[in-house]
C-alpha cells in the first residue's frame, strides 16, 4: 500500500471493513491507482488521528533550502499543481520576494480547459480527468499568467478544503454529451466556463497585492519575475536516446511535454547539485507501493513482496540500478502518480542520505507533511523532474544543447 497497510489499520477502523474490501479492489486495478491514493489520504488522516505519529529520527541536515509551508490538496488529483507551484514559490523566495502564497486553483482551472480542447480534438479518445505534469504549470503561467491564493483560492460557498470528485464528473458528462452531435456547438466554452465558476469561483480580471494592482499577466512578470525557459524538465530512461528529449509517454502528459533524457546516474547527480546550490525541486514519482510510508514519515525500496509495516533509516533496501528502474516502468509497476517537492536532505545517523520531500497531502505524519525519500527509493520511482536551468551545471546544459 501506499502509506497505511491493512493490517495495521484494521484494529483502528473495525467499522471501515466494508470500505477497506472495496478500496482494495480498487487498488487492484491499476487504472484506478489515482482514486486509491485520494482514498489513502484520508485513511491516513483518520489513522494519525487514532494512534499518534511515528516518533522522528535523529537526523542532521544536508540542505534545507527555501520553501513555503504545507499546504493540502484535499479530495483532489492536483498534485502536480501543488508541487511545481511550490517550487515557483521557492524561486520567489530566492528572488526576496516575501510569504509568497500562489493560487494552485488558478492554474487548474486553465488547465481544465485546455483538456477539454484536446478531449474534442481527440473526439473522446484521449483522458480526461484530473491529473497533469510538473511542465504543465510552468505553460499555464507563461500563457495564462498567475494569482496570488487570497485572489482565487478555488472555493466557493462554506467550503475549505479542495474536493473535485463532482466538479470533474460534471465536467467530463458535458463534454460528452456535446461530442454526440457534431459539428460542436460554439457555445461549449461558455458552459464550461459555468461549470468552473460553480466549484471553484469566477476568475479574477484585476486585483490588488500589496497595494498594487495586477493583472494574472503582469503579477508573473512583475512579481514573480517568472521566465518560462528558466526551467527544464528532465527524466531518466533506457528506451530512449541519452541527452535527448522525447514526449514521456505517461497518461498525464495530456498536453505532449518533452524532456531531457539523462543517464540514471547523472539525473541523481543532477538533483544533488540543485540542492547543494540552493535550489528545490519538483518530483513526479510512484508512491502507491509498500515502501512509501507517509505516516512514519520515511520512503524506501522495499521488495513487493516485503510487508514489513514498521520501516526505520536502517531497514534494508533492495539494490537498485537503470536495467530494474527501466523493466518496474515498462511492466506498468512504476507508473506516474503523485508529483511533490523536493526541499533539502539530510543524514541518518548510520550516515545514509535522504531526500527531504514536501507533500501536499497535509500536515500529517511525524514530519508535518514531509517525509525523507531514500536515494533507493527514489533512483526506482521518479518518473520526471523539472529543475530550475540556474541549478543545472553549464556542462550538462552544453550536453543538453
Amino acid at each position: 500500500t501506499m502509506a497505511l497497510s491493512f493490517a495495521s489499520a484494521m484494529p483502528l477502523l473495525q467499522n471501515w471493513v466494508p470500505l477497506l474490501a472495496i478500496l482494495n479492489a480498487v487498488y487492484n486495478s491499476k487504472m484506478m491507482k489515482r482514486v486509491w491514493i485520494l482514498s489513502s489520504i484520508l485513511l491516513l488522516q483518520i489513522t494519525l488521528f487514532a494512534q499518534g505519529t511515528s516518533s522522528k529520527e535523529n537526523f542532521s541536515v544536508l540542505y534545507n533550502n527555501a520553501h513555503t509551508s504545507v499546504k493540502s490538496q484535499g479530495q483532489t488529483g492536483t498534485c502536480w499543481s501543488f508541487s511545481t507551484t511550490a517550487l515557483l514559490e521557492s524561486e520567489m523566495l530566492k528572488k526576496d520576494v516575501p510569504h509568497p502564497d500562489l493560487s494552485e486553483m488558478f492554474t487548474v482551472r486553465n488547465i481544465y480547459v485546455e483538456k477539454a480542447k484536446n478531449y474534442f480534438m481527440r473526439q473522446g479518445a484521449a483522458q480526461f480527468g484530473e491529473g497533469s505534469l510538473g511542465h504543465d504549470v510552468i505553460r499555464a503561467v507563461a500563457t495564462y499568467g498567475a494569482v496570488p491564493d487570497e485572489a482565487y483560492p478555488g472555493l466557493t460557498g462554506q467550503h475549505t478544503s479542495h474536493d473535485h470528485s463532482l466538479l470533474t464528473k460534471e465536467l467530463k458528462q458535458y463534454l460528452d454529451k456535446l461530442l454526440q452531435s457534431k459539428p460542436l456547438a460554439a457555445y461549449w466554452q461558455t458552459e464550461f466556463n459555468n461549470i468552473l465558476d460553480k466549484h471553484l469561483g469566477k476568475l479574477p480580471g484585476a486585483f490588488t497585492y500589496n497595494q498594487q494592482i495586477y493583472t494574472p499577466a503582469s503579477f508573473a512578470k512583475d512579481v514573480m519575475k517568472f521566465e518560462a525557459g528558466d526551467y527544464v524538465n528532465i527524466t531518466s530512461f533506457t528506451h530512449k536516446p541519452f541527452y535527448k528529449s522525447f514526449i514521456l509517454d505517461v497518461p498525464d502528459n495530456f498536453s505532449n511535454g518533452a524532456y531531457y533524457n539523462l543517464p540514471l546516474n547523472e539525473m541523481l547527480q543532477t538533483v544533488n547539485d540543485a540542492l547543494k546550490n540552493g535550489y528545490t525541486v519538483m518530483w513526479d514519482a510512484d508512491v502507491s507501493n509498500n515502501g512509501f510510508k507517509q505516516a512514519q514519515g520515511l520512503a524506501l525500496f522495499l521488495d513487493a513482496s516485503n510487508k514489513t509495516e514498521t520501516i526505520s533509516t536502517n531497514t534494508a533496501e533492495e539494490k537498485w540500478d537503470a536495467g530494474k528502474r527501466q523493466n518496474l516502468f515498462e511492466n506498468l509497476t512504476t507508473q506516474d502518480d503523485h508529483l511533490m517537492q523536493i526541499t533539502g536532505a539530510v543524514l541518518s545517523k548510520d550516515g545514509k542520505m535522504f531526500y527531504t520531500v514536501k507533500n501536499s497531502w497535509g500536515a500529517v505524519g511525524p514530519y508535518q507533511g514531509f517525509i525523507q525519500v531514500s536515494e533507493a527509493y527514489f533512483a526506482i520511482n521518479t518518473i520526471s523532474l523539472v529543475i530550475p536551468k540556474a541549478a543545472i551545471s553549464p556542462a550538462l546544459l552544453d550536453k543538453l544543447k
